[in-house]
């Protein structure tokens, strides 16, 4: 038998019998012992959705959602470590060092705003709660109901689907989406995460309900493209959602590449430039969603065939595109500084000097990033990853990083309380400048950032540019 975590798929030939016992031992120990507290207090308990559909797969289950008869109240009160509020049935239980979700059976209710249900309905059985599921790979469950053995529960062929690498909506697509206009940015994020196709009549019906995907908030939609840009190849959903109107109604921004010629790879447009260089990035949040931002800013710096200031005008974007998602400030900020600064021109004959002020500039730890976006829009673009001189760029930061590298006045061997306790000057501009200028010089000659150095250059500094005569000023 396989064991939990186990990467092998359970194989679709499988006779029922077995495939309850190979479900069984690719279920976590502690998952096993909550089921058996409900079925001992003579409840039904069930594994459900997401992580059976990857255990069947062979993907590590990401968590282990339970779903039960029990009522909210009676699950918790059958978990000392239990924790209940909110209104849509679910528990959340802390068991054996890690947290697991609990919900009641549900059954469908009607959907006015597209996005939540108007009431909440709890179900009592299974089969019930599976018919409410967005897709057949997620509607399948593994346990059993008071009385009777833990059995595979696929009512509407999940497996065969699993098995055929196919995302087919549960019974009336439209009804579906229009329940929850969030299933059909999930179904092409499935796509591109799973590396399945999305069925005929399901896609069909993705495009004429896209614009209920107007109805979502900015959380739901930064969720969804969160994970599916970290799919292997976030291509497949981002295309799918151009070809469906999503990407015209959520990213309206993104939809105007589509059909905007450059030159870079023959026949293809911006939108295709923009797929290749997301799927060349590295699979780092903040990497990818610069490369898929980060000529945003095209369509609206055309002229004359060029793109002339593209790379600030895309931060700009960047920033009103991100937080209309909701998405935290530091993000937006450093996915803007990707995008402004992706357009840098390294030559051979930089200096150590220029390095590391081209370091200084970017920051220490957004650099390896900006290359890594380099790098991606090269292949994006056509050309080798490391065009443009990005193998000898990234060897000579890392010498000037292995060693004590000083970008900021923090970083100096003496503060302005030196400067004022030494050398007698008072707080205020003339000091900020003498600190700005001391940071300059050891950027330039890192081995002069000694104390008595720089209190030597600081007399000097102040010498020359008269303020010892007029220190106030």
């Amino acid at each position: 038998m396989a064991a939990p975590g186990d990467a092998t798929p359970i194989g679709s030939a499988a006779s029922t019998e077995q495939l309850t016992e190979d479900v069984r031992a690719r279920i976590p120990a502690p998952v096993l012992e909550l089921m058996a507290t409900l079925w001992r207090a003579d409840r039904a308990a069930y594994v459900v959705g997401g992580c059976l559909r990857d255990a069947l797969i062979g993907r590590e289950p990401a968590d282990w959602d339970l779903t039960t008869d029990a009522a909210p109240e009676a699950i918790a009160g059958l978990f000392p470590r239990a924790l209940y509020e909110n209104r849509f049935g679910t528990v959340v239980v802390r068991h054996a060092g890690s947290q697991y979700e609990i919900t009641t059976f549900r059954r469908d209710a009607t959907y006015s705003d597209f996005r939540h249900p108007d009431t909440v309905e709890f179900g009592s059985s299974i089969e019930e709660d599976l018919e409410r599921r967005d897709f057949t790979v997620n509607a399948m469950a593994w346990g059993s109901s008071p009385g009777s053995e833990p059995s595979f529960v696929d009512p509407y062929g999940g497996r065969s689907d699993l098995g055929s690498g196919v995302l087919r909506a549960v019974r009336d697509p439209d009804l579906r989406f229009r329940e929850d206009a969030l299933r059909m940015i999930r179904a092409v994020r499935l796509a591109a995460t799973l590396g399945f196709g999305v069925e005929s009549e399901t896609l069909a019906s993705i495009s004429r309900n896209a614009g209920l995907a107007a109805h979502l908030s900015g959380e739901r939609i930064a969720a969804e493209l969160e994970k599916l840009l970290a799919a292997p190849r976030p291509s497949i959903g981002l295309r799918l959602m151009a070809e469906t109107g999503l990407l015209a109604v959520v990213l309206p921004e993104l939809e105007r590449q589509r059909g905007l010629g450059q030159n870079k790879i023959e026949g293809e447009d911006l939108w295709d430039h923009i797929l290749r260089t997301v799927d060349a990035a590295p699979e780092r949040p903040i990497v990818r969603l610069a490369a898929l931002l980060h000529d945003v800013g095209k369509p609206d710096t055309l002229a004359d065939g060029h793109f002339l200031g593209h790379d600030k005008a895309g931060a700009e974007m960047a920033v009103e595109m991100l937080s209309r998602l909701h998405s935290p400030r530091l993000l937006q900020e450093r996915v803007a500084h990707l995008v402004a600064n992706h357009m840098f021109s390294y030559q051979a004959n930089w200096s150590d000097t220029a390095v590391r002020r081209f370091i200084r500039k970017i920051g220490p730890a957004a650099v390896e990033d900006l290359l890594d976006l380099r790098s991606a829009d090269n292949v994006g673009s056509g050309l080798p990853a490391d065009s443009g001189g990005l193998v000898e760029l990234r060897a000579r930061i890392r010498t000037q990083t292995a060693g004590r590298l000083v970008l900021r006045r923090e970083e100096l061997a003496v503060d302005g309380r030196d400067l004022m306790v030494e050398l007698g000057l008072p707080p205020g501009r003339r000091l900020g400048r003498i600190l700005d200028e001391l940071t300059e010089r050891v950027i330039a000659e890192p081995a002069i950032n000694d104390r008595t150095i720089l209190l030597d250059l600081a007399r000097d500094l102040m010498t020359h540019d008269g303020m010892v005569d007029n220190p106030q000023s």
